[in-house]
Parts: structure tokens; sequence; C-alpha cells
């Protein structure tokens, strides 16, 4: 290498050198200066600021927090009685740190023999097990002594600790005591309304019915109580109140909840052990309602329990105490979730003829049929292939419209049903909401959009297209599923005018000082009928109670429910259970007061009464009839009619007793059959018909069906909330 290239590249090397070491040094200033400024700004920080900075210090160390729960809000039935409210209770709490603290800084004084000895006298503490936490968790700053204490129970010591001489000090040296507040959910009425109210769990989660649907509502804000270290470095306290819960005000009406689960507890007691051992029905349920608004006026069943206490299978009649301790965790919780289940919005049967008023006032709407025209009824109609029988298997003879209700005839229906098509019987099954929810604000609602048939070109799934068959069967209200709430709302409808409710059962929403917040409007879902069909629905069921016996001996069917002086209408039902064996039966009972302006309708469910003979509905009319004898006059609607000639001496009865009363109303309960022989003429025919024979017709046989086939999605598909089977129509009606 040349020595000028040599030079060169110790040149460029100098340079570079040079160039690093200015880099570094500058950076070393930097830092210098950096490290010098954050001295003087902690030198100027501690000579301005070092007190409050400690105090913060100091306050962080020592400072604790407080929850201040919120006061969950009340349920008040439409009137404004309490049917759920938070009480404040006490929690009585030990803090063995902060008693140690003070005798230790204070040993002349003494603090722990006073409080410990006021905890025995107040609280009937053991003396050896204070004296136990105390040496023991002597670190510890949260001890509960008691729980869930009233008023009432902490107020002698609250008394103790705050007692005050002439000067205002303290007379008792009680330190490291303090009572938590907290909230337990009370139901003053225990069972009542159980199914509408539901409980809470975990404190504030609802279970079940309104506590569920509006817990959100319910529920309000915890506060917090923050102790921290003032300027003068002592303890001070700053407190963010708790915003407690808006309150719900329902629907329900005390009094004629009362009188319906009452009603029912009577059923219940008067059929035990009549045919079989065990309670007068598997379920008997009913709801009221106000076909005006959708409110739920009461809803029951016998399905009951204390809501002050739902866990406890013994205390609610589930189980013996010697049964209870055998039995299984898993199935306990089966036992009680059944006991829970609310059946008017849960479970899913076979209306049976209370659907009948719908079909009717669907053919009428359509135009189909018209008041005034008549059908034969010869006994049964042969409908794809299958034979399906009437109620009244020598049947009905010649009858009109009206009469298809007021005798309950499955033969007519049967006809009406042809001439309405599956395409028109499908259209008004939904304007009233069958396969639908209803959208009741109550948790668990059944689906049955799986247990009713469809058109073929809007059926879910092939098994469930209509047929001929279904169409026929369905008419009368078998072989298809409702619940109870979809029942009651669907008949309110047919009349009321024809506006489709839907059900609620809260009323308004009030602040926690009482404001009302919002009130719950009624809301109109759809009209389905006519004023017009609707008024023709009215005067049909009228006459399906009080209309007198035609020419061919039939009766009415609703005549067991009808009171002295009340101008009524309803519909009665009988279903028969899948398997179709004769054997289980559901019943009901669906009717309005009064008949021109309806203020009231009262829907009665009976599943498997405890009788020999359980397919006839006047298991569900007495129900039915007792709760509106005394819930009638309740809402301020009074007799207005003479008394039928066949009534006076029941309401004579009545006024002696009671139970001569029920005596007279039992042996009228079954209509008298049409005995009577020869041949008719089809009206829609002209046809001469020659009607059965009584005597080659078994009266006893009560299936309706023939060797019609069982919808099997019915049977094998039921939904999560369904858990009864599917049933026939009424052999008997």
């Amino acid at each position: 290498m040349s020595t000028r290239r040599r030079h060169h590249h110790l040149t460029r090397r100098q340079k570079i050198t040079l160039k690093m070491k200015r880099k570094l040094a500058l950076l070393f200033v930097v830092i210098v200066l950096i490290l010098v400024g954050i001295i003087v700004r902690l030198v100027y920080i501690n000579r301005v600021s070092g007190e409050q900075y400690t105090k913060k210090v100091l306050a962080q160390q020592d400072t604790n927090s407080t929850t201040l729960p919120y006061k969950r809000g009340d349920i008040y039935d439409r009137n404004g009685t309490v049917l759920a409210t938070s009480e404040k209770v006490y929690n009585v709490i030990l803090d063995p740190g902060a008693l140690w603290e003070y005798h230790d800084e204070d040993p002349e004084k003494d603090y722990l023999e006073p409080t410990l000895q006021a905890l025995v006298e107040c609280f009937e503490m053991d003396r050896s097990e204070l004296d136990t936490i105390m040496s023991e968790k002597k670190n510890s700053h949260y001890v509960v002594l008691k729980k869930e204490l009233t008023k009432d129970e902490v107020q002698s010591f609250e008394d103790k600790q705050n007692e005050k001489d002439d000067k205002g000090n303290k007379v008792n040296r009680i330190e490291g005591v303090w009572l938590q507040d907290t909230y337990i959910r009370r139901y003053p009425y225990d069972s009542l309304a159980c199914n509408v109210i539901g409980y809470t769990v975990s404190g504030n989660v609802g279970q079940y019915g309104i506590e569920q649907q509006y817990s959100d509502t319910l529920n309000g804000e915890d506060g917090r109580s923050y102790n921290y270290l003032n300027e003068d470095l002592e303890q001070d306290k700053t407190i963010k109140a708790a915003v407690d819960g808006e309150s719900v005000v329902s629907t329900v009406d005390v009094t004629l909840q009362k009188i319906v689960e009452k009603a029912i507890d009577d059923f219940q007691e008067k059929y035990t052990n009549a045919a079989r051992e065990g309670d007068g029905s598997k379920t008997a349920a009913a709801i009221m309602m106000d076909p005006n608004t959708g409110e739920v006026l009461a809803m029951a069943s016998n399905r009951r329990y204390d809501l002050n206490n739902p866990y406890d299978v013994v205390a609610n009649g589930l189980y013996s105490e010697e049964d209870a301790a055998n039995l299984s965790e898993e199935d306990r919780l089966n036992a009680l979730n059944e006991l829970w289940r609310n059946f008017c919005v849960s479970d899913t049967y076979e209306p049976g003829s209370t659907a009948k008023p719908i079909t009717v006032a669907a053919a009428l709407e359509t135009g189909v049929v018209h008041d005034g025209d008549t059908f034969l009824c010869d006994g049964n109609q042969t409908v794809g292939g299958h034979t399906i029988w009437c109620a009244k298997k020598i049947g009905h003879g010649i009858i009109d419209l009206e009469g298809s209700l007021k005798f309950s005839c499955n033969d007519a229906l049967m006809q009406i049903a042809a001439k309405l098509g599956e395409e028109n019987y499908s259209k008004y099954q939904n304007l009233f909401n069958f396969g639908l929810r209803t959208g009741i604000d109550l948790p668990g609602e059944a689906r049955t959009d799986s247990l009713i048939y469809y058109p073929s070109d809007t059926a879910p799934s092939e098994n469930l297209i209509m047929g001929s068959t279904d169409l026929a069967t369905n008419s009368f209200g078998q072989n298809f599923n409702v619940t109870m709430i979809q029942m009651v709302s669907a008949f309110s409808a047919t009349i009321n005018g024809g506006y489709y409710y839907q059900p609620h059962v809260v009323k308004k929403i009030l602040s926690s000082d009482g404001g009302t917040i919002k009130n719950v409007e009624p809301v109109l879902l759809r009209t389905p009928i006519s004023t017009k069909t609707s008024a023709l629905i009215r005067r049909y069921l009228y006459n399906t109670m009080y209309g007198p016996q035609d020419a061919n001996g039939n009766n009415a069917t609703g005549r067991n429910a009808r009171i002295a002086g009340y101008a009524m209408g309803g519909k009665t039902g009988t279903a028969e259970k899948i398997p179709r064996d004769k054997t289980n039966y559901v019943v009901s009972f669906i009717g309005f007061a009064p008949v021109d302006h309806p203020q009231v309708v009262l829907y009665v469910v009976v599943d498997e009464p405890n009788a020999v003979k359980q397919s006839t509905s006047s298991f569900a009319q007495e129900i039915w009839k007792n709760i509106m004898k005394e819930a009638l006059p309740y809402l301020n609607i009074y007799p207005t009619e003479e008394i039928p000639d066949d009534m006076k001496d029941e309401v004579e009865a009545e006024q002696k007793a009671a139970e001569e009363a029920a005596a007279a109303e039992e042996s009228s309960e079954e209509s008298e059959d049409q005995q009577e022989e020869g041949t008719v003429v089809d009206p829609q025919t002209g046809e001469t018909v020659t009607m059965p024979d009584p005597d080659t017709v078994d009266q006893a046989d009560d299936s309706v069906l023939g060797d019609s086939p069982v919808n099997e999605n019915l049977v094998d598909t039921q939904p999560e909330n369904a858990t009864e089977e599917p049933q026939d129509d009424n052999p008997t009606e």
C-alpha cells in the first residue's frame, strides 16, 4: 500500500473517532441535565407539596370502602297492595384488628371488655366464642357475627353503642363493631300469585315471574362509603349514595287472586281420593283477564309454593321429611322445577271445544256461513277415508249455526271447516295467534309453532301439512296444541268486538319515591274479526249457557256454569289425552260477563280430574262458577236478569246452605241425550238421511276420531316448555 493511501485511511479513522466522542459527550451532558432537573423537581415537591403527598400515601394505605346496598323495587297488585318487598336487615360485623388497636393505644381505657360484653348482652353471643375470634383473628377487619337481624333486634346494641352523657361523650367504650345494612326479599302473602310474582336468589337475581322478567327494572345500583385521611391526617368519610330500584305495579288483583286460588283449592280437596288415591286433579288452573286491555287479573294453579321458602320440598308439600332425606339432588331439583313451572304459560294441551267459537267466527268473517244456516248432524263425518264421530253419536239432527256451539256439535264444525278450507282456517289461526307466542311479559312461554298444521305452501315440514282430516279435527279443537294464555287471549278477541290485545301482567312502573315513570298501555296487535261477527259469537255463547232445549231434545252444554240473574256466555271443552284409551282427559270452561259489554273473561282447565269418568266439563264449570259468584259482585257487575225457572230451586237452596246448593248443582250436571229415531233432510244437500238407531250405537264409547290417525308430531316433538301430552276433543259434548 502506498504512503498516500495509508494516510487516507488513518485520517478517515481519526475523523470517525472524533465524531463519536462528540456525540457521547453531548449525550452525557443531556443525561446529567435531566438528572439534575429531576432532583430539583423532587426537592421542590418535597418542600412545597410534601405534606400533601404524604397524606395521599397514608390515605391510600388506610382507606377502606363499604358497599351501600340498594333496595330492590317493590311489586304491587293493581290496587297498591304489596306483593313483594325488600326489607332492610343488618349484619353484625366485628373488626378485631381495630378493637385491638384501640386497646393497645390506650390500655388504661378498657375497650375490649365493654365491647365483648355488649355483644353478649345484646345478641346472646357466646363469650368464649368471641374470645377465640379475638385471639385467632387479631389482624382481621371483617368477621360476621350475626346475619339478617331486624331493626328491633339490633336496636338495644345501637342504643348502648351511641349512649352519651350530658357533655356529649360516649358512656360505653364500644369500638370495633358496626352494623352492615343489607336487604332480604319478603313476600307478605307467601304463595299467593307465586306463578306471576316469582322469587329471587343470590340477593337480587329474579327467578320466574315478574321477578325475573323485570329484574333489571327492579334492581338499582349499589353505593359506597369511603374512609380516608383528611388534610389533618384524620379519618374522614365520603358517601356515594345507593340508587334504589324502580317498583312494578302488576295487573293482578289480590282479592280476585284469592278467590281463584280458593276455588281451585276447594275443588282439589273435594275430589281428593274420589276415584283414585291422590289430589282432586293432576292440575287445575285458571286465568282471569280483562278482555278489553289484555290485563291478567288473576292467574293460578294448584302448583303453588311458598315464595319465602321456594326450595323446601317438605314445606311445599312435595315430599315427607322421611322421603326428602333420601332424595337425590337431581330428583329434588326436578321436582322443584316442575313445581315452579307456570302451567298457564308453559304447558300445552289440546283445547277441545273451547276452540269452536274461533272456527265459527272465522267462517262468519269470510262469508262461507251466515247466521241461521243449518246443518245436519247424523253423528259422524267421513273425511279422508276416516270416520270422525260427533260427541253425540246418534246425532243432533238438524241444527243451526248457533246450535253448532250451543250443543257443541263436532259434525257441524267439520262441515263448517270444509267450507272454510285449509288456507282460510290457517289464516285465522294465525290471526288469533295460535302457533305463535303471545308475548306476555312472563318468562317460560311455550312455543307451539310445531304443534299446529299449515297449508302445504307454508308448512315448515312435511308432517305439518294440513290435510282434510287435520282440518276436520282441528275445527273442533283436536290435534293441535295451545297454551292457556293463548286460548284466553284468542277467546277475548272473539267476544270484545274483535280486538286482539297482547296479554300482560304489569300495569305501571314507579320510581323509588313512588312517582309514575311509565304506564303500560294496552297493545292492540290486530283485529281478526269485525264487531258484527263478535256480537254474533256473544249471542251464540249466551245461548250455550242459557238457551232452551231444542225440538230434538238437545240441551245447551254450558248450563251448569250459569249464575242466577247474570247474563253471561261461555263454552265447554273436553279433550282425550294420548294415548286415546278413554281414560285420561283435560276438561275446561271459558266464559265472560256481562254478555253485552264483557268486562271479564275467566278460563278454567282441569287436567285429569279425580273421577271415574273424567270426560265431563262439569268439573271445570264447577270451579268457574264458584269463582264468578264471588268475583262478579267484587267487580261491581250485578245481576240484571230474571232468575230462570229452572234455577229458582237452586237459588233457594243456596240461600239456605252452601252444601245443599252443591248437591243441587251436582244433580243437574249432565245434559239429557237425544234418543229420537227417524229420518231427516240434510239442509245442505236436500237428501233424506236416516239417523242412527240409538240401540246400535255404543253410547259408552267416548272416542270421536274412529280410525283417524293421531298427529305424530304432537306426540313425539313436544316443545321445550310443553310437558303435557296432546289430547282429543270432548266425547260427551
